[in-house]
């Protein structure tokens, strides 16, 4: 077992949301590592360390993350103040690395039988977790009165299916594939598109903006979809400075994930903060 001088927290999925949890616990003081699968499904790749996966090194608001392909790799890279990535599905690196927690922040949006391990707290993000069932703390992730907030008990609110409404626009901001096929983008991130213009094709059968705005998120060009997988964000603001950073609600959960893991005194101790 590698041992290092940082409190090391896992967390399983490295999309937008869970991309939110990591900077926070970043920014606390904790060793943060991402497990992530080979070809990961980001929509928001911009504001994601999964981007990490495919690019080698991935920053997102001024913070790094880096491809590791050992446990020692993640050991170096935690060391010298990057979070570290690795593709580790089933997150057997909890075998090699003494971590603290794990927080699963895959966003599956069903129930998980493998999100329980022995001697390590675990947190559990949004619909499909329940606290003694898969998890010891879930973190709500549905927008509303209780976002980021901490649940002892219960589980989290079920999934809407609904994506927030900015600027009157609601579920048309996620853009989804009409059909299985080869998608290729023929936009980028960041750039405004106006309504009706083509975005992206799939086995060239055209994808055309629903309204005019900024292309806040959108797949990996020359990636193999399934009709109903999310492939684009769109935001009506057409502000581009969007795409690249954490968003509110990502941002909130991290900070429920923060309040469950300082709640206890053996992971305060970690970061030298003692406590009751």
């Amino acid at each position: 077992m590698i041992q290092t001088n940082m409190p090391l927290i896992l967390i399983r999925g490295g999309g937008d949301l869970a991309s939110g949890v990591a900077l926070r616990l970043f920014r606390s003081g904790f060793g943060v590592v991402i497990s992530e699968v080979a070809e990961p499904l980001s929509v928001r790749r911009y504001a994601s360390f999964s981007e990490a996966v495919y690019a080698g090194e991935w920053q997102v608001e001024g913070v790094s993350a880096v491809l590791c392909k050992s446990a020692a790799d993640v050991a170096g890279s935690v060391e010298s103040g990057k979070i570290a990535a690795v593709v580790d599905p089933f997150a057997r690196i909890t075998g090699d690395l003494a971590f603290l927690a794990v927080v699963d922040g895959r966003m599956l949006k069903h129930a998980e039988s493998d999100s329980l391990y022995p001697g390590m707290f675990s947190i559990g993000l949004g619909p499909g977790f329940e606290v003694r069932i898969n998890c010891d703390a879930v973190v709500e992730s549905n927008r509303g009165a209780a976002l980021g907030r901490v649940y002892w008990q219960g589980k989290a609110q079920m999934d809407t299916g609904e994506p927030e409404t900015v600027e009157g626009v609601g579920s048309q901001r996620v853009i989804r594939a009409a059909r299985n096929g080869r998608f290729v983008s023929i936009h980028e991130i960041g750039e405004i598109v106006d309504l009706g213009e083509v975005i992206a094709r799939i086995d060239g059968e055209p994808v055309t903006a629903p309204f005019r705005g900024v292309i806040r998120g959108l797949l990996h060009s020359g990636t193999a979809v399934a009709q109903g997988l999310k492939i684009g964000d769109l935001d009506p603001r057409c502000d581009p400075g969007l795409c690249n950073r954490a968003s509110d609600k990502a941002l909130a959960v991290g900070g429920g994930v923060l309040e469950a893991l300082l709640s206890r005194p053996k992971i305060r101790s970690a970061l030298g903060r003692p406590g009751k």
